[in-house]
């Protein structure tokens, strides 16, 4: 799906049909209205982490994160389904490996394939065939399993010299939830001081 934060154009990555949380790239963020293709607003930002390098030149050792969490109005249709029709889930035990073959989807290149060029901290990148252009940030990235499941691994990045690279699911999901209860936890009132 295309979303819209201000003039800033991405591609929404997963949305979460139990907590009805979407996720895209950290660094599509803006003043925090998120709307869709049409103007509609479909949401608002939550949490965010993004430190993605500018400029610089990245190693695998550096820990790359960029995501940012949208909670969806009650108005919007949800669902996890692919353009390609393909329902896409998540799998904890599913992590990016060097060879791995994966597909990325961008709401401008639409969907590519290619497989995993290198795994890092955090982060990979993608080879012989998976396409980008700016307003892809934030698509999915996810592989095709031998029992046919189509598992999230990744919310795309950037291009990073030549290469399409993302931040792994796993990381930027326990991350959003690591926030998520930090936020929780500060906005509870303080517990009365004893005398």
């Amino acid at each position: 799906m295309e979303i819209r934060q201000d003039s800033v154009l991405c591609t929404l990555g997963y949305v979460d049909p139990q907590t009805r949380l979407a996720f895209t790239a950290g660094h599509c963020r803006a003043s925090g209205s998120v709307s869709d293709n049409q103007g509609n607003m479909i949401g608002a930002q939550g949490s965010f982490r993004d430190n993605t390098p500018d400029g610089t030149v990245v190693t695998a050792n550096h820990q790359i994160t960029d995501w940012q969490v949208i909670h969806l109005t009650s108005e919007v249709m949800i669902n996890n389904v692919l353009p390609n029709g393909n329902v896409l889930v998540t799998d904890p035990s599913v992590l990016p490996l060097a060879g791995m073959p994966v597909c990325h989807f961008g709401v401008v290149t639409g969907e590519s394939c290619g497989t995993i060029e290198s795994a890092n901290n955090g982060w990979f990148t993608m080879a012989s065939g998976v396409v980008s252009k700016k307003g892809d940030s934030g698509g999915p990235v996810y592989t095709t399993m031998p029992d046919g499941r189509t598992v999230l691994i990744g919310i795309f990045n950037s291009t990073w010299g030549v290469l399409p690279a993302a931040v792994t699911w796993q990381v930027a999901s326990q991350q959003a939830r690591e926030d998520t209860i930090s936020a929780a936890s500060a906005s509870l009132p303080a517990p009365p001081v004893q005398p």
